[in-house]
């Protein structure tokens, strides 16, 4: 039987000051576990699953030691899962470290001023993925990357991209010569631009853009044109969309 230590453990990880003073997050359900399993920089402190989950992983689950596995059953697991269908396993796993310092020198970053939706945070992380920009930095404001949501929308690739959570203005003043470019509504056409290797590009708020202080703070303002009549685009699908060109 589950100790209750151990459940009012993993159900204050749902909370972001316990994550942080922890250092440790929550990822859930048999797809993206799979996907985390197979990442060299993920390490795994503690597996809960359901016995016939961890018999038929057992070879995807050699390299992790078999005291941190712990077969539970399913009413168990709804007891610690944040789902609402709670969906075999569940696994703890220790936050990456990072340098303090983000380097913009020669790639492509991503810059999220204030995006507060989780969903929107993991759709973009895994957008950062897919094109194969290696790290995401964040405004304070934005929405916790390793919040239950967040770690679901990424579908594996929080394990991939490095996600930092600082002041945009000062990441870009002490790299000056890396251009910046920032998504608008009224900007140069992304499709007129060539493909470039060094850039950051910033995305903002959902309902309230970039702010003035990033914008001033650009080279140049960019826009994927429209043809259609909606207002704007989700801030993860217009960075899928200038990453698809800028990168070809």
């Amino acid at each position: 039987m589950m100790l209750k230590s151990k459940v009012k453990y993993i159900q204050s990880l749902s909370q972001k000051k316990h994550r942080d003073e922890e250092g440790a997050f929550i990822a859930e359900g048999p797809k993206i576990i799979n996907e985390l399993l197979g990442q060299p920089g993920i390490t795994f402190l503690e597996i809960y699953a359901l016995p016939s989950w961890i018999e038929k992983h057992a070879l995807l689950l050699s390299p992790v030691h078999p005291s941190k596995i712990f077969p539970i059953e399913e009413h168990q697991l709804k007891k610690i899962s944040s789902l609402t269908t709670p969906n075999q396993v569940l696994a703890v796993i220790r936050k990456p470290f990072l340098n303090e310092r983000p380097d913009l020198k020669g790639k492509v970053t991503l810059m999220a001023d204030a995006i507060q939706d989780p969903g929107n945070m993991g759709t973009l992380i895994r957008c950062a993925d897919w094109f194969g920009a290696a790290q995401l930095i964040c405004s304070p404001e934005c929405a916790d990357a390793f919040s239950a949501k967040t770690v679901q929308s990424s579908m594996g690739s929080i394990g991939r991209v490095s996600v930092y959570y600082k002041d945009l203005a000062e990441v870009i003043a002490a790299h000056p010569s890396v251009p910046v470019y920032a998504a608008t509504l009224s900007g140069r056409n992304l499709y007129e631009m060539d493909p470039i290797s060094e850039c950051v590009v910033i995305v903002g708020n959902e309902s309230k853009g970039i702010s003035p202080e990033l914008l001033s703070l650009a080279r140049e303002q960019i826009t994927i044109p429209r043809r259609g009549h909606a207002e704007s685009l989700n801030a993860a699908v217009a960075m899928g969309v200038i990453l698809s060109h800028l990168l070809k």
